[in-house]
C-alpha cells in the first residue's frame, strides 16, 4: 500500500549544493546528448525522495545511462511523470512563482511552447528566486538572469512510497 511522506526540501537543497558545479560519478553526464540539467534535476528530486518509479516508460528511474526512464533526463518526460504520477516516488502540481520552495522545479521555454531547461529551486526571497542547474552549472542562480519565454512552477506535494 502506498503512503505520502514529506519531500525532504533540506535533502534536495544539500545535494544541489554539493554537485552543481561537479559531477556525481553514480550518474552519467548528459551533458554532450542534449544537457544534464533534467539529469540533475532528477538527482535532487531523488536526494529528497528517496523513491524512484520502476514503471516501464512512464515511470522515473535510474539505473544506468542505457536503463533509465524518459523523465530522468527528458524536460517534457518529467513534467508529465511529476504531475501525473499516481504512484511511488515525488509528485507535483503546477502552480505559480508566489508557491515555489526551496526543492522545487522550474521549467523554462521558447515562445514555441518548446520547455528545454528544468532548474531546481534552491532559495526563495521576496522579488527572487535562485536556482541550481547543470549544462550551464549555477547553484544560487537569480531566475531574473535567466532569458526565457515561458515557465512553468513544479510544486513538490510530496512523496509516495510503500510501506
Amino acid at each position: 500500500m502506498l503512503r505520502i511522506v514529506a519531500y525532504n526540501r533540506t535533502a534536495a537543497v544539500e545535494y544541489a549544493r554539493k554537485w552543481a558545479f561537479q559531477r556525481n560519478p553514480a550518474y552519467y553526464n548528459f551533458e554532450n546528448l542534449g544537457g544534464d540539467c533534467t539529469n540533475f534535476a532528477s538527482q535532487c528530486l531523488y536526494a529528497g525522495s528517496g523513491v524512484m518509479n520502476y514503471t516501464p516508460t512512464y515511470g522515473w528511474y535510474y539505473n544506468s545511462s542505457s536503463d533509465r526512464s524518459p523523465s530522468w533526463t527528458g524536460v517534457v518526460y518529467l513534467y508529465q511523470f511529476l504531475t501525473q504520477n499516481k504512484g511511488p516516488g515525488p509528485f507535483a502540481t503546477e502552480t505559480d512563482a508566489s508557491e515555489m520552495m526551496p526543492g522545487d522545479i522550474i521549467q523554462l521555454g521558447d515562445q514555441t511552447g518548446r520547455f528545454y531547461h528544468s532548474p531546481v529551486v534552491v532559495a526563495v526571497e521576496p522579488g527572487e528566486i535562485y536556482v541550481a542547474a547543470h549544462t550551464f552549472d549555477a547553484f544560487m542562480r537569480p531566475l531574473s538572469s535567466y532569458v526565457y519565454d515561458r515557465s512553468r512552477f513544479l510544486h513538490i506535494e510530496g512523496v509516495r512510497k510503500y510501506q
